[in-house]
């Protein structure tokens, strides 16, 4: 059975994830609108030493920045963990011990998922 799993699933991800390894670029092409908040989140994560390790080709990173929006997404403080990415940083994540993605270190502690940015408010204290 898990070998009919694998290759359905492989299969079916392009349709499922459009995220732009599907055309040979090295990085996550966040395609949804910010919201004001969504800006004022991720200011205030940047500014308070959060960051969000990734890795371009990873389903679950690229809906984690959808979550955030386009304009918001370039606030965040993101590192690169893919070897061939772009500004990759392996050797970092390699250090912090990163095991999946996305992870998210706040406070020194390492929170692997997709968080919502309700919890990440939660989480960092932010307030708007």
């Amino acid at each position: 059975m898990k070998r009919l799993l694998i290759p359905l699933f492989l299969l079916t991800l392009p349709s499922l994830v459009h995220s732009s390894h599907l055309n040979n670029q090295r990085e996550l092409i966040v395609t949804s609108e910010s919201t004001r908040e969504s800006i004022e989140l991720a200011k205030y994560l940047k500014d308070n030493g959060v960051v969000k390790y990734s890795a371009y080709w990873c389903p679950n990173c690229l809906n984690q920045s959808e979550l955030f929006g386009k304009k918001a997404y370039r606030e965040l403080n993101v590192v690169e963990c893919a070897r061939d990415g772009i500004n990759s940083q392996t050797q970092l994540c390699i250090d912090k011990k990163i095991k999946g993605f996305p992870t998210w270190e706040i406070n020194g502690k390492l929170i692997l998922g997709v968080l919502s940015l309700n919890e990440l408010s939660k989480l960092t204290g932010f307030k708007n």
